[in-house]
């Protein structure tokens, strides 16, 4: 039953021709899939629908092909040939009754066009901005360009209506839209009538969507994503130019999109960024316009959520990652079971898959980006195989999940842990700066298991080998974790780093509760987040710090992350020494001798401690006496043992909870030999 404190959720409202059912407004996310992987993109959002969202929106679609962003995997709508996929998606959305939209995008200024090979097109000439410093520059628009361009987009917008999606939404926002090109004069620097005055700088928008509201606009809704604020200074799209924007063109658009003018900063992690972020920059919009306004922040509180609406600061509430993280949010609210909700950490592993150019996964849903690829649903389980009973050993991330997807399925699980509380290394990690909200990993499983009739939780239970072939237990999970190295062995160094007296802590030593003094060297050849947030942590304790990386970046993996910068700028405010392209070669007492990584000229760093975020090593001897005493596990009744997570292979946190959802989806599960694991597109040559 809704609480009645968020019935107001539940109202419809009406978006142009259409009415949205209730107030959860899936807006446009990327998810690693895009043209590659139509199936896997239409089902995961069929998914979404099925969990009770109002309008889902595909992530961004290419709407001509003189502007695309290769190596990234989005969605293309450049022919009538793309129209076929781009329906099945639409079909998906619009299963349980939600609106379909569509994400328009030609990128302009940041499409370098590597596939297409086109020069590229911008309001002004200038370099391609994208995430690589690409060596391409894109020529002006000229008015011809212009012509064309308003009528492309008239022509992807019939081609969306043949898609059969209800809402076309134009980008302009994240700096990776024509219209914020546009209108911001940081990437407009004209001299004719679309250049110079807000008036001038709106009139492409104002053109552009009166063409389609005069080709599609009587069955379809025209939304606008828009920035908020650029925050790059006087050249910038601000939130008052944006608010003097939307008051001279109120009724422009049929809905407007609010989002922060970067993506960095609308997406930001949890690090950096609290739920509902962006309201002081969204606040008394409403009041310009008659239409409705959709703003995001990760909201993951349905009291936050019901709050803003019945502000009138938000008429719906846009949500990317916590979709993901939770695509029956709507459903669990609907119905009274918001503890029920898997919460969005902020951690944005999904944006990684996009970053990388692989395949999204989420830390909290294993099942993202799974659901036509391995026949994955967020919310049901396979039914139980012909075995019963399942003991899991370490209660971290992956035998968490693991635990709690057997009992889904039917099985008997115990879980043992050795130490004096569940959630393994998320237990810990909590507990460092700015990564408070990681802890939901834990705490929504450890819930979920408390719900559990037949799951057993055993703390301070380390188990040996004759333990486990006494109990009698089926099925043994393996996911005891693993242990950082203390002696430098990553991916710089093969062999450990010579050491004559340099005192040498770990990340576990610190998450132990020790704390170095004086004179601190950090050596970080992780390059995630490990390093930043031990270097934060000292500097805390009142270290001085100097954060040593062979890498051209701090924490140079977290640029696929989308919190790189924000890493850099928090370290330096510290008072943080960063020391990049450099490595260490050997530790003694007092000092680190450092070398550069492209020349190896030396040098020496005074030091008291060295910390060293290198690489880890798998607790994996249980498995491993386990394995050596195979010819006894017929008789223990043991039918199969598996490691799993970072007992495995050390990973991110989304690659232990994959792999404990993985273990219990194939238990009793029949083996696939040398086949695929999973569903991929195939295109068929032509003839």
């Amino acid at each position: 039953m809704t609480d009645p404190r968020h019935e107001i959720l539940f109202t419809p409202l009406a978006i142009g021709p259409h009415v949205a059912k209730n107030r959860f407004y899936q807006v446009p996310h990327c998810n690693g899939g895009g043209y590659r992987d139509p199936s896997a993109v239409a089902a995961m959002r069929g998914v979404k629908a099925e969990g009770g969202w109002g309008v889902i929106f595909t992530e961004q679609t290419e709407m001509h092909h003189s502007s695309e962003i290769t190596p990234f995997i989005e969605q293309r709508l450049w022919e009538d040939q793309d129209i076929p996929a781009l329906r099945k998606m639409s079909e998906a959305m619009k299963t349980h009754g939600a609106l379909a939209g569509i994400q328009l995008a030609y990128s302009g200024i940041n499409g370098p066009n590597f596939y297409s090979r086109e020069v590229p097109m911008a309001v002004s000439p200038g370099p391609i901005r994208t995430f690589t410093n690409d060596p391409v520059q894109a020529r002006a628009l000229d008015k011809a360009d212009i012509r064309n361009l308003r009528r492309w987009f008239v022509n992807a917008a019939r081609r969306s209506k043949l898609a059969g999606f209800d809402l076309i939404c134009l980008y302009g926002a994240h700096g990776f839209g024509i219209f914020q090109h546009f209108l911001s004069r940081a990437t407009n620097q004209r001299g004719d009538e679309y250049g110079g005055s807000l008036e001038n700088r709106s009139r492409f928008v104002r053109e552009v969507i009166g063409d389609m509201r005069d080709a599609v606009g009587d069955c379809m809704a025209l939304t606008l994503r828009v920035s908020l604020d650029e925050t790059i200074g006087d050249l910038g799209f601000s939130n008052a130019e944006l608010r003097d924007f939307i008051g001279m063109n109120g009724d422009l658009p049929d809905l407007w999109d609010l989002a922060h003018g970067t993506w960095e900063e609308c997406s930001g992690p949890s690090r950096f960024k609290e739920e509902a972020a962006q309201e002081e920059l969204v606040r008394g919009i409403r009041e310009l316009t008659s239409r409705p306004v959709v703003g995001v922040g990760r909201f993951t509180s349905p009291d936050v959520m019901a709050r803003l609406v019945r502000q009138g600061t938000l008429d719906f509430i846009g949500c990317a990652r916590p979709s993901i993280a939770d695509p029956f949010l709507p459903v669990k609210v609907q119905e009274g079971r918001s503890e029920d909700i898997r919460e969005c950490i902020g951690c944005n592993i999904c944006v990684s898959g996009d970053m990388t150019g692989g395949i999204s996964r989420c830390t909290q849903n294993p099942s993202f980006m799974e659901e036509w690829r391995k026949g994955w649903h967020p919310e049901r389980m396979n039914p139980k195989g012909e075995s019963q009973s399942v003991l899991v050993v370490g209660a971290g991330p992956a035998g968490l999940e693991a635990a709690r997807a057997l009992s889904l399925r039917g099985y008997d699980v115990a879980l043992a842990e050795a130490g004096d509380a569940l959630g393994g290394r998320v237990a810990r990690e909590r507990l460092l700066p700015g990564l408070s909200a990681w802890g939901r990993v834990a705490d929504y499983r450890i819930y979920q298991l408390s719900q559990r009739a037949n799951v057993e939780t055993y703390l301070q239970s380390r188990l040996t080998v004759e333990d486990i072939l006494s109990f009698g237990f089926q099925n043994v999970c393996i996911a005891t974790g693993s242990q950082w190295r203390a002696d430098g062995v990553a991916r710089m160094h093969v062999a450990p780093v010579p050491n004559t007296g340099m005192p040498v802590l770990t990340p576990d030593d610190l998450m132990a509760g020790q704390r170095p003094t004086g004179r601190v060297v950090l050596f970080d050849d992780d390059h995630y987040y490990m390093g930043g947030v031990l270097a934060e942590l000292c500097a805390r304790a009142g270290c001085e710090v100097t954060l040593v990386t062979p890498a051209a970046f701090v924490s140079d993996w977290s640029r696929n992350t989308l919190e790189q910068g924000a890493i850099h700028r928090r370290l330096a405010a510290a008072g943080v020494k960063i020391v990049l392209n450099t490595g260490i070669t050997a530790l003694e007492a007092g000092a680190v001798v450092t070398a550069c990584a492209y020349t190896g000229a030396e040098a020496r760093l005074e030091a008291d401690t060295v910390v060293m975020v290198a690489s880890r090593t798998s607790d994996d001897a249980l498995y491993q006496g386990l394995m050596a005493r195979q010819a006894d596990w017929a008789d223990a009744g043991i039918r199969s043992v598996k490691v799993i997570g970072d007992a495995a292979a050390p990973g991110p946190i989304a690659w232990a909870t994959y792999a404990g959802h993985r273990y219990a989806r194939e238990v009793d599960m029949a083996e696939i030999g040398d086949a695929l694991p999973f569903r991929r597109e195939v295109v068929a040559l032509q003839g």
